[in-house]
C-alpha cells in the first residue's frame, strides 16, 4: 500500500517501511516490545487526526495512537501508528480549577502549567508519560488514595470517532461513551484534547529513602506499619532495587499531598531504620512530584508484570522480602486504598479496585538477561499463588495480556456493546482492545 493520498494530505507527515527515520518513529516505549506498522502518520492538529482517520475508514485500515509510544502491545500490525505528540497544548483557568490538556501532552507539561496556581492534576509517578493515554487507562496518581483515578476527574473529551469526525463528549452528550473513555481505554475514539479537574497543591512533601539491602526486612516491616494508618493524602511505596555492577538496595518512596510540617511528622517514621545511603525527602511543587520515583525518561528495553496483591501475607514475604531478586531490577509494592477503593457515583469505566498493594516487577531486556528476567518474572507470579487477584490497571497490562485482566465481566461486556455501536469496522485499535 502507497498511501499517497494521506501523504499527499499531510507533506511530510507520513512515514513508511523504508523511509528515513521510520524504525525510530514506529518504536515504543519499551523497546523490547515488537510494533509492527503500515505507516506512522504525525499529526500536528485535531484536523489532522481527522483526516488520518477518516483515510483509514474508507481504506479499511486500522488507526493506533500514540503521543510517546507508553503502553505498547505490538497489537499495530497492518495499521497507521498515529503519532499526537505535537497536540501538546495546555490551557489551565485556575479560578475554575480545570485544564484542558492536548493528546500530546505528558504530565511534566501540564504541572508545570498547574503548579504556577498550586494546583494539580492527577498525575502519575513518570514526568514523561502522556496524560490523556494515562487518563484513558484509569490513571493511578500518587494522589489517588485522596482524589481517585484521574479518569473520574474527567469533564470532557474532545475526539475524532471512527467515522473522522470531530465532537466533544461529555456526561450529558453521550452518556455511554464519556463513560467509556473514563477508564476503559482509547478504544473507542482517538481522543485530541481532554478537559480535567485539578485539586488543590500549594504544598507537597515526600521522597525517597534508601538503604543497603541489610535493611529490607525493617523496611518492609515498617511500609506495613505505616500504610496500616496512612492518611489518604499519604502514598507509601516499597521497593527493592538490584541495579548491574551494584549491591543490592531497597527504598520507600512517599509523597504527602498537603501541609508540610504534617508530611515530615508522618515521613518521621522512616529515620527509625538510620543510616540511609539517600535520603531526599523535602518540600516539593507538584512539577516536582516525578523526581520521588525517579523513573527513566528515555526509552529502554524491559519486561514488566504488575499483579494487584489481596495482602501481604506468608507468601509475599518469603517470595518478595526473603529471596534475591536478581537477575530483576525493580520489585516495587504500592498501597493502595483511600479513594480508589471506592464506588463513586458518576464514574467511569475504571471503578473501584478493593485490593490494597498492587506489586510491579521489572527486568532490563537485554539480550544475556532476557531469559533469566522473563523466568523469574513467572516464577514470583506463581510463587504468589492466592495472594494475587489476576486483575489490574489497564495501564499496567503487560504486552502478552489482554483487556479481560484489567475489567470486571459486567464492565468488559459493556464496553464491548459500546465498542461495537460505535466502532462496527474496528477502525481505533487501543494497544489492548476490548474485544481482543
Amino acid at each position: 500500500m502507497t498511501f499517497d493520498e494521506l501523504r499527499a494530505a499531510l507533506p511530510g507527515r507520513v512515514q513508511l517501511p523504508g523511509d528515513d527515520g521510520f524504525e525510530d518513529a514506529a518504536r515504543p516505549w519499551i523497546t523490547t516490545v515488537d510494533q509492527p506498522v503500515a505507516a506512522v502518520a504525525h499529526a500536528a492538529t485535531a484536523d489532522d487526526v481527522a483526516t488520518v482517520v477518516r483515510y483509514a475508514s474508507r481504506a479499511g485500515i486500522p488507526v493506533a495512537t500514540q503521543p510517546t509510544g507508553h503502553g505498547a502491545s505490538g497489537n499495530t500490525a497492518k495499521a497507521i501508528l498515529l503519532r499526537t505528540a505535537q497536540l501538546d497544548n495546555v490551557e489551565v483557568a485556575p479560578t475554575e480549577r480545570v485544564a484542558r490538556v492536548g493528546a500530546g501532552a505528558n504530565w511534566r507539561r501540564v504541572l508545570a502549567a498547574t503548579s504556577e496556581h498550586g494546583l494539580t492534576g492527577l498525575a502519575g509517578s513518570s514526568p514523561v508519560v502522556g496524560a490523556t493515554g494515562y487518563t484513558l487507562g484509569g490513571g493511578l496518581s500518587w494522589f489517588g488514595r485522596r482524589h481517585g483515578w484521574a479518569s473520574d476527574a474527567v469533564r470532557a473529551f474532545e475526539i475524532v470517532d471512527a467515522e473522522g469526525t470531530q465532537r466533544r463528549v461529555t456526561a450529558e452528550s453521550d452518556p455511554d461513551l464519556f463513560w467509556a473513555l473514563r477508564g476503559g481505554s482509547g478504544d473507542f475514539a482517538v481522543v485530541t484534547a481532554l478537559e480535567f479537574d485539578l485539586f488543590p497543591a500549594p504544598e507537597i512533601y515526600g521522597g525517597r529513602m534508601l538503604w543497603p539491602a541489610n535493611r529490607t526486612r525493617a523496611a518492609f516491616e515498617l511500609f506495613q506499619e505505616v500504610t496500616a494508618t496512612a492518611p489518604e493524602e499519604l502514598s507509601v511505596w516499597f521497593q527493592r532495587f538490584h541495579f548491574p555492577d551494584a549491591p543490592p538496595m531497597v527504598a520507600l518512596d512517599a509523597v504527602y499531598l498537603g501541609d508540610a510540617d504534617r508530611g515530615r511528622e508522618l515521613l518521621a517514621r522512616f529515620d527509625v531504620i538510620g543510616d540511609p545511603i539517600l535520603d531526599n525527602r523535602m518540600l516539593r511543587k507538584p512539577v516536582d512530584v516525578g523526581a520521588v520515583a525517579d523513573e527513566p525518561t528515555d526509552p529502554s528495553p524491559g519486561f514488566f508484570r504488575a499483579e494487584q496483591l489481596t495482602g501481604l501475607g506468608d507468601a509475599v514475604v518469603e517470595t518478595l522480602i526473603d529471596e534475591p531478586i536478581a537477575p530483576l531490577l525493580d520489585v516495587q509494592i504500592r498501597h493502595l486504598g483511600g479513594a480508589l477503593s471506592e464506588p463513586r457515583v458518576g464514574g467511569g469505566a475504571r471503578g473501584p479496585i478493593a485490593e490494597p498493594y498492587m506489586l510491579y516487577l521489572f527486568g532490563l531486556g537485554l539480550p544475556h538477561l532476557v531469559d533469566g528476567v522473563r523466568a523469574r518474572l513467572g516464577a514470583i507470579v506463581d510463587a504468589l499463588g492466592g495472594q494475587i487477584s489476576g486483575q489490574k490497571p489497564y495501564t499496567f497490562l503487560a504486552p502478552e495480556e489482554n483487556a479481560s485482566a484489567a475489567f470486571d465481566s459486567a464492565t468488559l461486556t459493556r464496553l464491548r456493546e459500546i465498542k461495537r455501536a460505535v466502532d462496527p469496522h474496528g477502525i481505533i485499535r487501543a494497544n489492548f482492545p476490548v474485544l481482543g
